[in-house]
């Protein structure tokens, strides 16, 4: 039977996390090829982007940094290779600049980990509000109102997202909690050594924000929007969008997200055989919910929410704040 979407799922191929052991000593050479592609192509363009008109940097340098975040998102689930230690230095170079690997790597995993998928108390991915006595007000809930629809996700979301993360991570680092500041450390010692490639090549780091960054952020942001929802039944709040053969590779198949959340460990090329094989079982166990593609995503929300701000049941039992 497919899995709910909910803690555990399926690991029984190459587990759900980076230091889970895997039955096949064997290396994925596709996500080695997509990991190559995205490194040897990004300093192509970053080496070259004077000869690049600015549009056609800005959808390269986007595709590229999206595409990135796909490539550690497999990093995150024991891909390419067996090895944890490799997986984390293929994946660790911060294009994106504002996302540190291990921080990242934490946070989709307690989201997979999650009984509670949507929930604002308990999944960090989690986009809804809390009720209750932790009702949101002000400029918090108006974030969110305008990133429920996927025009203001796509244009706005990345401020949102990069601001509102950087805040939480700076109190993290101000008062010392866990291992934030040895991350944070870490991290800056890579965004220095790429910042320091972008002035060999005479890029700017304005340039690189506007070109890269940001609609690389975009791009990730449109996946990610309706492949949850809050549903009484734990199956039923992780989606499917079909016929996404462009958007589909950008997003290494995590479009068949139903998918991925019942298998958690199949590596991305394998994802659209699955769907294939167990189509009518992955959709009777999601409540149904497919979009037809990309398309129809963009058809139904680019001006209209995908759902309520806040989620249904967003207040803890007993009425504590979420």
């Amino acid at each position: 039977m497919v899995g709910t979407g909910e803690a555990g799922g399926r690991r029984g191929e190459r587990g759900g996390g980076p230091k889970a052991s895997s039955a096949s000593r064997r290396v994925e050479w596709p996500t080695i090829a997509v990991a190559a592609a995205i490194y040897g192509t990004w300093a192509a363009a970053t080496a070259f982007h004077a000869h690049i008109p600015t549009p056609l940097l800005m959808a390269l340098g986007g595709w590229l940094v999206a595409w990135h975040g796909s490539l550690q998102h497999e990093a995150i689930h024991g891909h390419p290779t067996p090895w944890a230690r490799v997986n984390a230095a293929i994946a660790f170079p911060p294009l994106a600049l504002w996302l540190p690997y291990p921080v990242y790597g934490r946070s989709h995993l307690a989201h997979h980990a999650s009984e509670h998928l949507a929930h604002p108390a308990f999944d960090p991915e989690a986009r809804y509000l809390p009720t209750g006595r932790g009702r949101v007000h002000g400029l918090r809930r108006i974030v969110a109102t305008v990133q429920a629809t996927l025009a203001g996700r796509i244009l706005l979301g990345p401020v949102f997202e990069v601001v509102g993360f950087l805040a939480v991570e700076s109190r993290r680092v101000l008062h010392g909690e866990g291992d934030a500041r040895k991350v944070w450390a870490q991290h800056a010692l890579a965004v220095g050594a790429l910042l320091g490639w972008l002035h060999v090549v005479d890029l700017g780091l304005i340039e690189y924000l506007a070109c890269f960054v940001y609609p690389g952020v975009a791009l990730s942001l449109i996946r990610s929007f309706a492949e949850h929802r809050a549903a009484s039944r734990p199956g039923h709040r992780v989606a499917i969008v079909e016929n996404a053969p462009i958007l589909g590779l950008l997003f290494l198949n995590n479009n068949l997200h139903a998918v991925h959340h019942a298998w958690p460990g199949l590596s991305w090329w394998r994802l659209p055989e699955r769907y294939r094989q167990r189509r009518e079982e992955i959709l009777a166990a999601n409540g149904g919910l497919v979009y037809a593609g990309y398309g129809e995503v963009f058809a139904r929300f680019l001006f209209r929410p995908h759902d309520a701000v806040e989620h249904p049941e967003g207040a803890l039992p007993g009425g504590a704040a979420a």
